[in-house]
């Protein structure tokens, strides 16, 4: 069966589909399977020029904004990639971001598409205040699931209740299936160690939207209350320098440490003791798995995916978003109790093993995969 696993992103770029698809695509190397990737390149920009069109909606009624001509622009250039690199025909689409399937199903109308929902551009962007809620740009972005679930025969999404916000949007809901990333356990190998001064560690893109202040805020609190510890924050993005100025003002700058992006966190993953991130919003949280793998304690807010990943006092501990005070406690706890630590880490190791590993992911996309496989006469 001739697959296409089409990506936006190319596959080193930080996020869930880089931290699974490429690793996906060894284990589907046999006779019966042939896999390959697809992504547009950065450096291809402005090159399309054709007439877009949905189905289901007209965009030109939020062509004013520049957010909408920029995503329109790139779905050109999408289509212009992927009519001038792919020759050859595929048995099955599987895209991962709505612009390659879209994409995809213009070109290959004829080709089966599943389409993956990995995360909410809207709300990333709402949340990261460059557009408004209920806005042209929300519009926009909100249509375009309406033509996605007209365009693929399968939607998929990565966690219930992100699956619970696309059916707002969608004609038939309950047609969404859910399947969580995967996650290759063989990068992460947990290692014995000993660390005098607690080491917390988060990984994450710089924005507003993962709440990177707040757990700033927390560790001022841990700091007034005498508590030793490091803060590793390895990322990168636009708010950065904010974040820096903030842990300043909080006399906390010595106890941070900004890394910047890093290709590969989980090399050195396992070596810290607690990972904590308070995002606001998170359709699934993949680097909760991986630092789950790592066998790390996890601290995460009780928002979309994350919850679906921690159960509260099992396998890691859930605060309210934008809660500071609750949030430094939580952190107190398992800076505090090392054995609580450790019972807590190994809890989220064993269930990320069971419920995020390639493996179990790879089996039961083959499952899927195979009832789109092409009948031979």
């Amino acid at each position: 069966m001739r697959l296409l696993q089409a990506l936006f992103f190319p596959p080193e770029q930080p996020g869930g589909v880089s931290s699974m698809i490429p690793y996906m695509q060894e284990r589907f190397q046999s006779s019966r399977w042939d896999m390959e990737m697809f992504w547009l390149p950065k450096r291809i920009r402005n090159k399309g020029h054709e007439d877009i069109r949905f189905e289901t909606f007209d965009w030109t009624e939020y062509g004013d904004s520049p957010t909408v001509q920029k995503y329109i622009q790139t779905y050109r250039d999408y289509l212009w990639w992927t009519k001038l690199r792919i020759q050859k025909p595929y048995d099955l689409i599987h895209a991962h971001h709505p612009i390659a399937g879209l994409a995809m199903k213009q070109v290959f109308p004829e080709v089966p598409l599943i389409q993956t929902i990995h995360s909410s551009y809207e709300k990333e962007l709402i949340l990261n205040g460059k557009i408004k809620a209920d806005g042209p740009e929300h519009r926009f972005l909100g249509s375009l699931y309406r033509e996605l679930e007209l365009k693929s025969e399968r939607m998929l999404t990565v966690s219930r209740s992100f699956a619970d916000y696309l059916g707002a949007y969608v004609d038939h809901p309950e047609r969404i299936a859910v399947t969580p990333n995967g996650f290759d356990e063989k990068r992460f190998k947990p290692v014995p160690h000993e660390n005098d001064v607690p080491q917390l560690i988060t990984v994450c893109r710089l924005v507003p939207a993962k709440g990177l202040d707040i757990l700033l805020k927390a560790c001022a609190e841990l700091k007034k209350k005498g508590f030793d510890y490091v803060l590793h924050i390895i990322g990168d993005g636009p708010y950065r320098t904010e974040l820096e100025t903030l842990a300043k003002q909080l006399g906390i700058y010595n106890e941070t440490i900004f890394y910047g992006y890093t290709l590969h966190p989980e090399e050195f993953m396992p070596f810290f003791d607690i990972f904590v991130l308070p995002s606001r919003a998170e359709a699934f949280g993949s680097v909760f798995a991986e630092a789950a793998l790592s066998c790390l304690a996890l601290v995460g807010t009780d928002v979309g995916g994350i919850a679906e990943q921690i159960e509260d006092g099992v396998n890691g501990l859930l605060v309210p978003p934008e809660d500071y005070m609750a949030l430094g406690e939580a952190l107190e706890k398992v800076i505090t109790d090392p054995l609580y630590r450790y019972e807590l880490a190994r809890s989220a190791w064993d269930k990320a093993k069971s419920h995020y590993s390639l493996t179990h992911a790879v089996n039961e996309l083959k499952k899927l995969y195979l009832q789109y496989s092409p009948v031979k006469e």
